[in-house]
């Protein structure tokens, strides 16, 4: 797709209807501090998604997290949801300011970091930079790259999508080699609601061992409602003709326990359930242990009444 190009930075207008929907959401706030807080939010994830449409990216709104109430209130977020691609976080920055906050909620799980500076008047912003990862609260903004590389980003990862046929398919081999997939973090970047204890074999023969975790979102259906799958494997380290996999269910987002009736399958390559298991009402944790071969295909359904999330993998 051809796409116009675009300076280092980039100001225009917000659009009446972008503010009118943050005043709404900003007026329906507990505190002062938290709207404002909604209010910037809304205004900057607002003016990103008018740049990127105009740049030819597809982009969905109501399936951005900053764009549902709940968790506007909950959570400080700021994401616009890039179709096919993943969230992109928009911060808002005030005038003359030297840093973006990043709260440590949005510092994984996100494909970029965008600064959007909004004007006193509310009525102008300007697009500062971008980042593509972030690992500290206050980023100083002379740290951020050019708006040329976060389009560069994006129609890398679109072109990622276009040429990787198998891509929905998870080689776990590859996760040896430290190459992981987009949206599989490590297990201190999952917010769980209880500390998940890494993995320690008593078996001699088993001497390497991988593991990374994902936060499973069930969309506006399931009422927004999230877990965190962690997938550990274990193999010996000079033969991966075998592979011992375990897979947990923790609950996130302060819950204590695991949303009832949650179900989750193994499927095999036919797309059989061959493992399976609910949770009920005071479940903290779901664990399935099993074995496979080298270039088996197999798969995890995670289900939530009639929403659920497939992942894919080979052995």
């Amino acid at each position: 797709m051809d796409r116009m190009t675009t300076l280092s930075t980039f100001t225009g207008s917000i659009s009446p209807v972008g503010r009118r929907l943050a005043e709404k959401w900003s007026r329906q706030q507990a505190t002062a501090e938290k709207s404002r807080q909604v209010l910037l939010n809304t205004l900057s994830v607002a003016f990103v998604n008018f740049y990127l449409q105009c740049m030819g990216f597809e982009t969905d709104l109501e399936a951005s997290d900053s764009w549902d109430p709940v968790q506007q209130t909950l959570m400080d977020i700021a994401d616009l949801f890039i179709k096919n691609l993943g969230r992109l976080e928009c911060r808002p920055v005030l005038e003359n300011a030297q840093f973006v906050y990043v709260p440590p909620e949005v510092q994984s799980n996100r494909i970029g970091y965008i600064a959007v500076q909004i004007s006193e008047s509310l009525e102008e912003a300007k697009l500062l930079g971008f980042i593509k990862e972030v690992s500290i609260d206050n980023l100083p903004i002379n740290s951020l790259q050019p708006l040329e590389n976060l389009l560069k980003h994006l129609e890398s990862l679109e072109l990622q999508k276009a040429t990787l046929p198998n891509q929905n398919w998870l080689n776990l081999k590859r996760w040896f080699e430290n190459i992981f997939e987009f949206g599989w973090e490590s297990i201190e970047s999952i917010v769980f609601t209880e500390p998940v204890l890494q993995f320690r074999s008593s078996e001699e023969e088993l001497r390497n061992s991988v593991e990374r975790a994902k936060l499973i979102d069930f969309g506006i259906q399931a009422s927004r409602v999230s877990v965190g799958i962690v997938v550990k494997v274990m193999t010996d380290l000079d033969n991966f003709d075998e592979m011992k996999i375990l897979v947990e269910l923790h609950p996130t987002n302060g819950q204590e326990y695991l949303p009832p009736l949650l179900h989750v399958m193994i499927l095999d390559e036919e797309g059989t359930a061959v493992m399976e298991a609910k949770a009920k009402n005071d479940n903290k944790k779901i664990e399935l242990q099993f074995s496979a071969s080298a270039g088996d295909n197999f798969s995890i359904k995670i289900a939530l009444g009639d929403v659920s999330v497939i992942e894919n993998f080979v052995a």
